[in-house]
């Protein structure tokens, strides 16, 4: 009896050990994958020769990386659909459409951290129906957590095909959204806790031939991605 309860002891220490390593093990990874190049996603090996000819943005929060659009008028047209929704992506003032991907239950609540609730962030993490916001802005000012890439335009073009083609719908969903400006929309994809919001923006980066880490869960790991790789 007595090595009996010895062996349940230790394998409920064997459980708590390897309970305790997933969190160390998920930031070590966050931490070392985004200095590893990715591999690029492109299926068809597009011809990116050429120099730079545009200027994206990435738009880093607390927790979340919004990608920035210059509102061209080749921009406005194809994001004209938004303006049913209230997003007023053809105002001459905005200058700037901003595009993320996130959890449904997380993204269209986290207006700030006082609106996360528990129950939303277990859904983003254990799987959630992915959703994109669209918002706009005008002129930026510089910000430390604001970031420009220059891309060839092979690259832009790419970016924008898989950007929208990530849309499910083109159809807004009935919520209100978070500033006003913006919605939400049905996404494809499902997030969760090893595919994030901007495990997405990397592997949407480097599906567009623009070279970025191998997987970037967190901000951190974003911008040790863009560091490195920029």
């Amino acid at each position: 009896m007595k090595r009996n309860r010895r062996s349940r002891w230790h394998r409920g220490l064997r459980l708590i050990a390897a309970v305790l390593a997933l969190p160390v093990l998920y930031t070590a990874a966050s931490l070392i994958l985004p200095l590893i190049p990715g591999p690029s996603l492109y299926l068809s090996e597009p011809d990116l020769s050429g120099g730079p000819a545009r200027t994206i943005g990435l738009l880093q929060g607390p927790i979340h990386t919004d990608i920035l659009f210059p509102l061209t008028p080749e921009t406005r047209a194809r994001f004209a659909f938004a303006e049913a929704a209230g997003v007023p992506v053809t105002h001459p003032d905005a200058e700037w459409l901003m595009f993320g991907w996130g959890s449904a239950a997380f993204y269209t609540t986290a207006g700030t951290y006082a609106d996360i609730t528990a129950s939303a962030v277990l859904t983003a993490i254990t799987g959630d129906d992915a959703v994109i916001r669209l918002d706009v802005t005008g002129p930026l000012p510089p910000l430390e957590n604001l970031r420009y890439l220059t891309i060839s335009e092979a690259q832009y073009q790419a970016l924008l095909t898989r950007a929208t083609g990530a849309m499910a719908s083109q159809t807004a969903l009935d919520h209100p959204g978070l500033t006003g400006l913006d919605a939400f929309y049905p996404a494809t994809g499902t997030f969760h806790a090893f595919r994030t919001c901007n495990v997405w923006l990397g592997e949407t980066l480097r599906a567009s031939g623009i070279p970025f880490g191998l997987w970037t869960p967190a901000n951190w790991s974003v911008t040790l991605a863009l560091d490195w790789h920029h």
